[in-house]
């Protein structure tokens, strides 16, 4: 008999601290304002390199894409080749400073250029709509907004 007591403590207590955790979620994303970006004009890139980088060639691209007007920050993956950079597209567009870059350097490289179908995505593209996490999140924030 005592253990059966104990046994319902104790499953109360997991059910309990289950809901509390629910209710923070729920009432986290609910009251979750959309962030209000202050950086508007900032776009991400990406330009993939066919060749293979050292160290000394990548010291190399970013020393000549920081010298391009308009390009903020930028990094590099010497392994996969990708380098990503972002950039003000007030001032020049992905385009402008790709040309700009292979002038610079002659590089072995390509722009990358999204799909048609991952462009017109409303979310996130890594993101999957047909996941529980997506579902359920929407669903809280239709009931609440």
């Amino acid at each position: 008999m005592r253990i059966n007591k104990k046994i319902k403590i104790f499953l109360g207590s997991v059910f309990g601290i289950f809901l509390v955790l629910f209710i923070v979620l729920v009432v986290h994303i609910a009251t979750a304002n959309p962030v209000q970006v202050d950086n508007a004009t900032l776009q991400i890139s990406r330009i993939d390199f066919k060749e293979p980088i050292d160290s000394l060639k990548a010291k190399e691209i970013h020393r000549n894409l920081k010298s391009i007007p308009g390009v903020k920050t930028d990094r590099l993956n010497p392994e996969t080749g990708i380098l990503v950079f972002f950039h003000d597209n007030r001032i020049a567009d992905s385009k402008s400073i790709y040309d700009q870059l292979i002038t610079k350097g002659n590089y072995n490289a390509e722009r990358f250029l999204v799909s048609e179908e991952v462009g017109k995505k409303q979310v996130c593209p890594v993101m999957n709509e047909d996941s529980f996490s997506y579902k359920f999140s929407r669903g809280i924030q239709r009931i609440f907004n």
